[in-house]
């Protein structure tokens, strides 16, 4: 056996590798997807839909069992009670009596009917709460674990890179540092309930050419390390993530499903992870049928395998008998698959599975408790961003008697969902059955919230297409009421089946079909008009902000979940203040796209160029019920590049509500040996305050977090000037102060802290 490092694992573990055959590992490092079809929930599942018989593929047993109850709507009791069943089978009656790992989707919930659903990922980021998402985290964990699952393949972080990509709903934010720590958050609570959490995709996958699904990525090294590495290390080490998905991305002509680098040199050797890394579905067949850098599937598990991947998903396409072949024919060693096999041995030791007996199935299972509901609404709610407002909102119910609720997603509650939902994901399929949980659309929430209001409703024209018959009379009503909702947006899919989700890429960021002509016909009537958009990402909508065009107010909604409704509908009757903020830009243009606020200054708007990419909104704007003041920033005049330097910065409820403010602490490294952002976010924090109330915000800054990478690709923080502000956003320089990075160059380690500790003082009435 060749010297390739193999794990550390328990005697136990080594003991039971040892018995082994080379049939009996590979099984261990393989799924089989029992109820796979010919539905589209992965890309070209249609056509790699596996002819191995069940039994066959279980004879020496088998690693993962996938999506066992995420593919079809199946009732989840008697599902568990086959899948106990089999797993006893498993224990039984194969030689080593190994159980399987059950994996799952659970990015917006777990992927199974009935199942909670909450908002959508970038709502999280929307939402700029961390905490709040660890919550939601452990409840989906504990629904997970109840069912006899294991694995969860979330959370996605992947930062936006360009908004025109489909799956920029399933991502947290365009800023590492918020994707960093609020997908380690998800992890943390993911894990405290004993599911093991999958990050993906490592890496580079949403930095695709032209926003396009699965196409080549051109990243440099610096763009690698300083923005789309960041997150998966802090999930990796602080948040001890357990296993790693990688991403179908070829970056610079190279498949990350064949590079060692990655997935081994920085993934394992630098960070020092020591899980299990599992194939995104089809990505080692892809290898050679989308890549081509194997000529057969033999050739593609030798190069995954060498690279660092340890099991293929969702079956065996390449890691069964084209694999046992290139090992019994010598063109792969064996070592590279024992260690893969130890790995997911001490996996399963680790989720307690050589020690499960599978006794009894749970008989009563509520996927969908009243603790799911309220996280569920709590973090909607936290994530809606009010735009704009001239003092619409909140609806006077007084002066409201009629309202008119007009639009496509009003009443429906599939706009209430993401990509990866079970209602999207897999019911679209299955029409015939019902959705298996309370989803009450806009306008079923509206009338609960708004009880003495008359709601008139009128759909104008669909998400898509071109049928103008509607509007005259969501027109109409507009007319006949004193103010107008119009709720406009996305319709979540898969390939095609959908405006926004996987596969389901624009070149242009207009609202699609009719939707902007049905919102300037009804704003053309002079009533009152709230625009609600429900959608999976930002869209070039500047024209409902400025203009003649433009709604009284714009609510930006990124798909909120089960609760959405419900927590719009109090936002619009001012039972509850808005407070998310864009954790995107809102873009200007699709033209102008890619586009991100960590640019440098020839990546902004200049003389020297007639195209301005600046946004509409900037990364970080929402506006909130009350007005909030910043001020007395202070910073220490010098901290060394080693060391860690406190920042604090007062916060002023100015207005006549109680509000939360996102504080959001911004720096800038005015001149370094390599060209850096004009702004990056250092840290934040949520506040609440009641009118009048003010109180002091204090960063402990890792100078770290201004780390970046050097000519060599060294991740260094230099001496120098370092500007610092505190604002509504990233352009809103609104309290100010410089300090001095002091000391020899630093090279960041692992001791290093990747995280900002945050402090809120008490808070005190102004005396003003």
């Amino acid at each position: 056996m060749s010297d390739i490092g193999l794990p550390l694992v328990s005697e136990r573990v080594r003991s039971l590798h040892a018995q082994m055959t080379l049939d009996e590992k590979i099984a261990q490092l393989v799924g089989y997807w029992v109820d796979q079809g010919d539905e589209l929930v992965a890309p070209m599942a249609g056509e790699m839909v596996t002819s191995t018989r069940y039994e066959d593929a279980t004879a020496h047993g088998i690693g993962h069992l996938t999506r066992v109850y995420g593919t079809r709507p199946v009732d989840p009791v008697e599902r568990a009670e086959w899948l106990w069943t089999e797993q006893r089978r498993l224990r039984e009656q194969t030689r080593l009596g190994i159980p399987a790992i059950v994996h799952e989707e659970c990015l917006t919930g777990l992927a199974a009917w009935k199942a909670a659903t909450f908002p959508t990922p970038l709502a999280w980021g929307a939402s700029f709460d961390p905490a709040l998402v660890e919550e939601m985290g452990r409840l989906i964990g504990d629904s997970m674990r109840e069912l006899g699952i294991h694995q969860g393949l979330a959370p996605v972080l992947d930062v936006i890179r360009d908004p025109r990509w489909g799956r920029v709903d399933e991502c947290i934010a365009e800023d590492p540092y918020v994707v960093g720590t609020i997908g380690t958050a998800y992890v943390r609570g993911l894990q405290d309930a004993g599911i093991h959490a999958t990050l993906k995709h490592f890496v580079g996958y949403s930095a695709s050419q032209a926003g396009r699904n699965h196409a080549p990525v051109h990243a440099g090294g610096r763009e690698l390390a300083d923005v789309l590495l960041p997150p998966f290390e802090m999930a990796v080490r602080d948040g001890g993530a357990r296993s790693i998905m990688n991403s179908y991305a070829e970056i610079d002509g190279v498949p990350v499903a064949t590079s060692e680098e990655l997935l081994t040199g920085i993934l394992r050797e630098r960070w020092g992870f020591d899980g299990v890394v599992v194939a995104d579905y089809f990505s080692v067949a892809f290898l050679h049928t989308m890549h081509a850098v194997a000529e057969d599937l033999g050739a593609a598990a030798a190069l995954a395998l060498r690279a660092g991947i340890d099991v293929e998903l969702p079956t065996g396409d390449a890691f069964t008998a084209p694999l046992a072949d290139a090992v019994r024919e010598g063109r792969l060693d064996e070592s590279f698959v024992d260690r893969a096999v130890l790995r997911v041995l001490a996996q399963k030791e680790d989720l307690g599975l050589l020690d499960e007996r599978f006794d009894e199935p749970p008989t009563e299972i509520d996927l969908d408790t009243r603790a799911h509901r309220e996280v569920a609404r709590r973090l909607a709610a936290e994530s809606v961003v009010l735009l704009s407002n001239d003092g619409t909102l909140p609806l006077d119910p007084a002066a409201h008697a009629r309202i008119a609720v007009i639009g496509p997603n009003a009443d429906s509650p599939e706009a209430l969902m993401g990509c990866y939902s079970f209602v999207n994901h897999v019911l679209a399929h299955h029409p015939e059955v019902p959705l298996g949980l309370e989803i009450p659309s806009l306008v079923d929430a509206l009338r609960a919230e708004l009880t003495d209001a008359a709601i008139d409703v009128a759909a104008g024209c669909d998400v898509t297409g071109d049928d103008a018959s509607g509007i005259p009379a969501a027109v109409a009503a507009a007319r006949a009421a004193e103010v107008a909702v119009v709720v406009v947006g996305d319709r979540a899919g898969l390939f095609g089946r959908g405006t926004v989700g996987e596969g389901n890429d624009v070149d242009d960021l207009e609202l699609p079909g009719l939707q902007r002509r049905l919102v300037e016909e009804v704003v053309s009537t002079g009533v009152p008009t709230v625009m609600v958009v429900l959608s999976g990402r930002p869209y070039s909508i500047g024209w409902a902000l400025d203009g003649p065009a433009a709604p009284s107010a714009v609510l930006q909604a990124f798909f909120p979940g089960e609760e959405g409704g419900v927590a719009i509908s109090e936002i619009v009757s001012g039972r509850t203040a808005p407070s998310g903020r864009l954790p995107v830009s809102l873009p200007r243009s699709a033209g102008a796209q890619p586009y991100t606020y960590l640019h440098p200054i020839l990546g902004g708007p200049s003389e020297i160029t007639s195209a301005d990419s600046s946004p509409a909104l900037p990364f970080g704007f929402g506006l909130t019920y009350t007005t909030f003041e910043h001020t007395r920033l202070a910073a220490p005049s010098e901290s060394a590049t080693s060391a860690h330097f406190t920042v604090s910065v007062e916060v002023h409820n100015t207005g006549g509500r109680a509000g939360v403010d996102v504080v959001q602490l911004y720096a800038r490294d005015p001149y370094a040996s390599v060209t850096r952002p004009v702004a990056q976010l250092v840290g934040y924090a949520r506040v609440a305050l009641e009118p009048g109330e003010r109180t002091v915000v204090q960063f402990d800054v890792p100078s770290a977090r201004l780390a970046f990478a050097d000519r060599r690709g060294t991740r260094i923080v230099e001496p120098g000037d370092i500007e610092l502000w505190v604002g509504a956003s990233c352009d809103d320089q609104e309290t100010r102060s410089t300090m001095r990075l002091t000391g020899p160059v630093h090279e960041v380690t692992a001791a290093d802290a990747r995280a900002v500790s945050v402090a809120v003082a008490a808070a005190v009435q102004s005396s003003l």
